[in-house]
């Protein structure tokens, strides 16, 4: 097959480079029937080019749109948690997930990029992918290719333990048209609907889900509240009380590709978002959010503009608004504080309003025997342009909360934060360089230029040996960095942490060893040992010389090593087995003691049946141990777990329907995610979602 035939399907599954889309050469035939059948063999994300998984020069892994289906899986953080060396956990602002990468923990602001289909959905004031995050629904993901370990030398900032990107169905992947419904524990109610097909010359992707559910109601028996009560004699505290995890969810898709073209379209609205554990560790039933993010992509690629040369381009943009329809109320009706009385409850609603642009441009070179190289530019303009705060507090010049007599707005320079606007300049430059027979070595650099911190370079070396004919060693290396968020940069009214504007970005460098053996055909194993270090952590401190009370800094630094293994077989046509287990081991430098709450073991096991001609059942294990505190808790190490789920699903063809049954946490296991040192404020730490059910119907014409 020729390659100008087959650049329709590459382009769909290709990775987009930092915000493009990675067409540099023609495909190998492998390489295209891997694209048609959507295979986990492949991947794109370590280089920009698809090349076999064994052989990318980076620690990868890969999730199809098959392995989500068989696990019954109805969101992202559901399916992230069986990839070796990443475990979900939470916050208890919201209950947002944090993706925990090898042991690096962050509350607030993950070092870990996640991107769509190549593009980040960053939001600048965090830091992370949004606090009002709410989810993120899988029946329209293709695949997913994931990074553990540093990937800035392509990515740029957040890359900084890993790199998830999440590649939408395109026309090819989704043909016809696809309705489903899905009902779950905690009233949580789904419909979607999903279409490819073609509309003249156009290759066109649809997809629209409409959602809501009530939230798990697992209960806080003790939050920063009932630590007020102790000390104030009051009995204001909610607790015990249910967290508030109920929302209402849109989320719409539109893929256009034509020739060298592709336009891409999202919407995603999550409303009545409850507030988790509390925006201040304090149960607030009331208090609710609203998130909408607008995402436009256009990019034109081709892989072969001349003989020797591939060219290309995108440009990008996202809209992201958070907004508090319902003011929270941080401490509930009732609060006495040393700074006074709050009759109706400590409120707050802080508001943002960011929009993104990033241009980008990359060439390929492969007329040099033996190599192929890239060049990249871009531009980034990130601006957060509004900022408004509702409060019925000020602050004392020690920081402290003063009551107002009601609820006063404020809006500018008045605000929580001060409006901001970062513009970044970048190039890299990469050289895939096949030294020697059964010998490839990849190098590249990356360079960005902020507008507000200034400059920083990031390398990579990736080192990758065919020992024999079924090993291949690998030997890595990278640099990566995390840029200060606006919030740690520029909050001004704040009477817990204050704003930075001289803060240097986080560094992470990380040397990796990897083994992959193909024990027979039908069976992998692979074995990965990494070793890290960290520099420049911002973390909060008291006094630093910023405005009052604390404020961020650049002030940690911490060490890890661990181990990764991976395994899977296909034992016949009608078994499937595969898992995977990771040890860690993260050290605070300044106190030589355990980094703390990341699983030291984490253990994965899946097993796949397909029975009775059309009957598939899953069934996953997840055995989360070992999590200490950080230094400064006094508390007993977070409690292990293990949870046990089993989905069974009809694996019928076209025009019919097709239904599936999922239980999760089968056995009730009290799984728990730590809650932030010293744990004054919510103790006895996060309780996780009981057991839930859910079934699903779809129907494919």
């Amino acid at each position: 097959m020729k390659a100008k035939y087959a650049y329709p399907l590459y382009l769909a599954a290709a990775l987009t480079i930092p915000n493009m889309q990675a067409l540099a050469q023609s495909p190998s035939d492998e390489d295209e029937l891997t694209l048609v059948y959507g295979d986990n063999d492949s991947v794109s994300i370590a280089t920009g080019t698809v090349q076999a998984l064994r052989r990318a020069p980076a620690v990868a892994s890969v999730i199809t749109a098959a392995d989500i289906a068989a696990i019954g899986a109805s969101d992202l953080d559901q399916v992230l948690e069986g990839v070796a060396g990443i475990h979900v956990n939470r916050s208890a602002n919201n209950y947002s997930p944090l993706y925990v990468v090898r042991g690096i923990v962050s509350q607030v602001t993950p070092q870990v990029l996640v991107l769509q289909n190549g593009v980040p959905i960053t939001t600048i004031y965090q830091g992370n992918k949004g606090n009002l995050w709410g989810g993120y629904p899988v029946e329209h993901i293709a695949r997913i290719e994931i990074i553990r370990g540093p990937g800035s030398a392509l990515y740029g900032s957040d890359a900084f333990s890993g790199v998830i990107n999440i590649i939408t169905k395109g026309a090819a992947e989704t043909p016809g048209t696809e309705i489903g419904a899905r009902l779950g524990s905690f009233q949580t109610r789904d419909v979607w609907l999903q279409h490819g097909g073609k509309l003249g010359t156009v290759d066109v992707a649809a997809y629209l889900r409409v959602g809501d559910s009530d939230g798990q109601n697992s209960i806080i028996d003790a939050d920063a509240q009932s630590r007020n009560d102790k000390l104030f004699g009051t009995h204001a505290s909610l607790a015990p009380g249910p967290v508030n995890t109920g929302y209402q969810a849109v989320d719409g898709n539109l893929d256009l590709a034509r020739g060298h073209w592709r336009a891409r379209f999202g919407y995603k609205l999550r409303d009545k978002l409850g507030t988790g554990a509390g925006i201040a560790s304090a149960l607030d039933p009331v208090g609710q959010q609203k998130s909408e993010r607008y995402t436009t992509s256009l990019s034109w690629a081709d892989p072969q503009f001349s003989r020797d040369w591939g060219l290309g381009a995108t440009v990008s943009t996202l809209q992201y608004n958070q907004l508090i329809p319902v003011d929270f109320n941080l401490l509930p009706p009732g609060t006495v504080l040393p700074s006074g009385k709050f009759p109706n409850g400590m409120i707050g609603a802080p508001e943002v309003w960011e929009r993104q642009l990033r241009l980008s441009a990359f060439a390929d070179y492969s007329g040099l025997n033996g190599h192929h190289w890239r060049i990249g530019v871009g531009h980034d303009d990130l601006d957060m342009y509004r900022s408004r705060e509702r409060r019925n507090f000020s602050y004392a010049p020690n920081g402290a909360p003063i009551p107002l007599p009601g609820v006063v707005e404020f809006a500018g320079d008045r605000s929580f934060i001060l409006p901001h606007r970062r513009k970044i300049d970048y190039l890299y430059l990469q050289d895939e360089w096949h030294l020697a027979k059964d010998w490839n070595l990849t190098a590249g650099i990356r360079h960005d230029r902020y507008s507000d911190f200034g400059n920083t370079t990031n390398p990579r070396l990736a080192l990758v040996w065919d020992a024999t004919f079924d090993l291949t060693a690998k030997l890595l290396y990278g640099r990566a960095f995390r840029a200060p968020s606006f919030n740690e940069g520029y909050a001004v009214s704040n009477p817990v942490t204050m704003g930075n504007p001289k803060l240097q970005p986080e560094t992470n460098g990380t040397l990796e060893a990897v083994f992959a053996w193909q024990a027979r055909a039908d069976a992998q194993v692979n074995m990965t040992l990494y070793r890290y270090s960290m520099s420049n952590i911002i973390r909060t401190v008291n006094n630093p010389g910023v405005g009052t009370g604390a404020a961020y800094a650049n002030t940690g630094d911490q060490t890890g090593h661990g181990l990764e293994l991976e395994g899977s077989w296909n034992v016949n046509r009608d078994w499937r087995l595969l898992g995977n287990y990771a040890w860690q081991r993260s050290v605070d430098d300044a106190t030589g003691r355990d980094a703390g709450y990341a699983p030291h073991h984490h253990l994965y096991g899946r097993a796949d049946w397909q029975f009775s001609s059309g009957y598939m059942l899953s069934s996953q294990l997840n055995w989360v141990a070992g999590r200490k505190r950080a230094a400064g808790d006094a508390r007993d190490p977070v409690a292990d777990y293990t949870t046990l789920d089993l989905t069974v699903a009809t694996r019928r063809g076209r025009q019919q329907w097709n239904f599936s049954a999922s239980v999760r946490n089968l056995f009730n296991a009290d799984a728990r995610e730590p809650s932030l040192a010293p744990g004054l404020a919510i103790p006895h730490d996060l309780p996780m979602a009981p057991r839930a059910l859910s079934v699903q119907a779809v129907y494919k014409l």
